[in-house]
């Protein structure tokens, strides 16, 4: 196994891990590691999300904490199966991970009126929280406070 560990939580690399590619030609897809070839590289494998079978550097993969059942060098088929078996597309989908994603590209996607009918609607949400607010400072105010007991004894 190669470690690559980041403040707080560790994910090996093993075969079978699911990755999801950080950058270059298949940036955001998910793919397994099916061998490790050295400290460097990886064959890695797609099939359900569209990726060949080929060589790929560690720092291009992000490790997810996803697993699939397979062997050593397994064929497409067989990781195929094992990828479906795992439903793994519909836990990467269920992720926060996924979903912050999801919700960068939609961000990025919105145009100058989607942008202008958001902020009109974050103006309406704080509004009503600020009257609801004040409803309730309004009702504490009114109520007489209760005398504040001090549970440890002075040093005096």
């Amino acid at each position: 196994f190669y470690k690559i560990s980041s403040m707080g939580f560790s994910r090996y690399v093993e075969i079978g891990r699911v990755a999801y590619i950080a950058y270059g030609p298949d940036k955001g897809k998910l793919v397994a590691i099916v061998d490790v070839i050295d400290q460097n590289r990886a064959l890695v494998d797609g099939p359900c999300s569209g990726v060949g079978r080929k060589q790929m550097n560690f720092k291009m993969l992000h490790l997810t904490k996803l697993k699939i059942d397979i062997s050593y060098g397994a064929r497409v088929g067989t990781v195929t199966k094992a990828w479906n078996k795992a439903e793994i597309t519909k836990k990467w989908e269920e992720s926060t991970w996924a979903k912050k994603i999801a919700n960068r590209e939609k961000r990025a996607a919105m145009t100058d009126f989607d942008r202008f009918k958001l902020m009109k609607a974050k103006q309406t949400r704080n509004r009503l929280v600020n009257i609801e607010f004040g409803k309730l400072r309004a009702k504490a105010k009114k109520d007489p406070k209760k005398p504040r007991v001090n549970k440890k004894p002075s040093k005096k």
